[in-house]
């Protein structure tokens, strides 16, 4: 008898302990309560992303950067090419298509060769391999042909892209010409169209201050006065 008791006490302290501790959670929830705040304590300044971006790169100058470009460095950036692309004339293709005298040639320069769907698509809406085109297409070929099954990562140096191409042009290209430097592509283009833009404006308030003197003013004298051509030319009007 003395024994079932005593299983009797240990079991009613184990349920008394754990009343106990259920007691104790609740109790301390509703003490140490926190309320979540309407508003923040303190407000952080984070800067726009856009407010800091940089401005858009202007392409390359290809008439500057070509003839001074390393044909030899050229050459061994090639080297990440030759696992798909034979480049020598009359050469077979391989994986991808033989790639002599693509430098100035139509997309898709190579008959016979298996080209994917995107690559046509994309013919049709830029036909020639120029500089720009291929070099875009070399910096990320599935982003500027996406759908292409070149699956060929790209080259993000553009000093290494440069090279490539000069080193391209010489294989069996050397009849697409080099353009002349365009200073709309050079550093500090952006500055030029707005003084450009202040000369039409001065030109054009010149004109209007010397016409209404030339309707009142003889055809000899309007003659005798050289630096004013817009009141020559409608001296013969008036």
């Amino acid at each position: 008898m003395s024994g079932d008791l005593k299983w009797n006490k240990i079991m009613g302290a184990c349920l008394g302990t754990a009343f106990v501790i259920l007691v104790v959670q609740q109790v301390s929830g509703m003490v140490y309560h926190t309320k979540q705040p309407e508003k923040m304590g303190y407000f952080v300044d984070a800067p726009d992303e856009a407010a800091g971006a940089e401005p858009a790169a202007l392409p390359i100058d290809w008439g500057t950067v070509l003839p001074t470009a390393d044909l030899a460095a050229g050459e061994a950036a090639f080297a990440r090419c030759q696992a798909c692309h034979t480049v020598n004339a009359g050469g077979a293709d391989g994986i991808g298509p033989n790639l002599s005298g693509v430098m100035g040639g139509p997309v898709m320069h190579r008959a016979g060769f298996a080209y994917s769907d995107a690559m046509a698509k994309h013919k049709a809406e830029a036909p020639t391999w120029g500089y720009d085109q291929i070099d875009a297409f070399l910096t990320a070929p599935g982003r500027y042909v996406p759908g292409t099954k070149m699956s060929f990562a790209g080259i993000r140096d553009e000093k290494t892209r440069i090279n490539l191409i000069a080193w391209l042009r010489t294989q069996g290209s050397g009849g697409f010409a080099i353009p002349a430097s365009d200073p709309a592509r050079q550093p500090g283009a952006a500055a030029a169209p707005a003084a450009d833009g202040a000369a039409p404006a001065a030109e054009g308030a010149a004109a209007t201050e010397v016409a209404p003197a030339a309707e009142g003013t003889a055809p000899a004298t309007t003659q005798a006065t050289p630096a004013a051509p817009p009141a020559a030319t409608s001296a013969p009007t008036a």
